[in-house]
């Protein structure tokens, strides 16, 4: 080997030394960024949520005034077939009112006489 070539391969090999002085490297510290809410998300945010309650408040509103409607409704049904009943009950006392027997038994208490006269129940109006 060439002289050379010896101080070339000495150079070209690393040479390893310590360093007292040296102090250790600090390890970097990876510092993840987190997701934020932006302003203009919650901006967003705040205004869906207030139109979900406007809509909820309409809803519960909506279904209050509904089914107040429908007691009214049921409470007019009933009122109907309460007064539907008396009208039934009236119409029947008056066919008893009007019946041929009843008239002749309240003319003789009240002292009339019929003679040959025959009473015929009166033909019923039909609305």
């Amino acid at each position: 080997m060439n002289v050379s070539e010896a101080r070339h391969y000495q150079t070209s090999t690393p040479q390893r030394t310590r360093r007292v002085d040296q102090q250790p490297q600090p390890k970097k510290v990876i510092k993840v960024n987190s997701r934020k809410i932006t302003l203009g998300e919650k901006i967003l945010a705040c205004i869906f949520g207030a139109c979900m309650s406007l809509a909820l408040i309409f809803m519960v509103s909506y279904n209050a005034n509904i089914d107040s409607l429908n007691r009214d409704v049921q409470r007019l049904e009933r009122e109907i077939a309460e007064q539907q009943t008396i009208n039934e009950n009236l119409s029947h006392q008056a066919m008893e009112y009007s019946s041929p027997e009843r008239i002749l038994m309240i003319a003789k208490e009240n002292g009339l006489n019929i003679q040959n006269t025959q009473v015929k129940q009166a033909t019923t109006f039909v609305e």
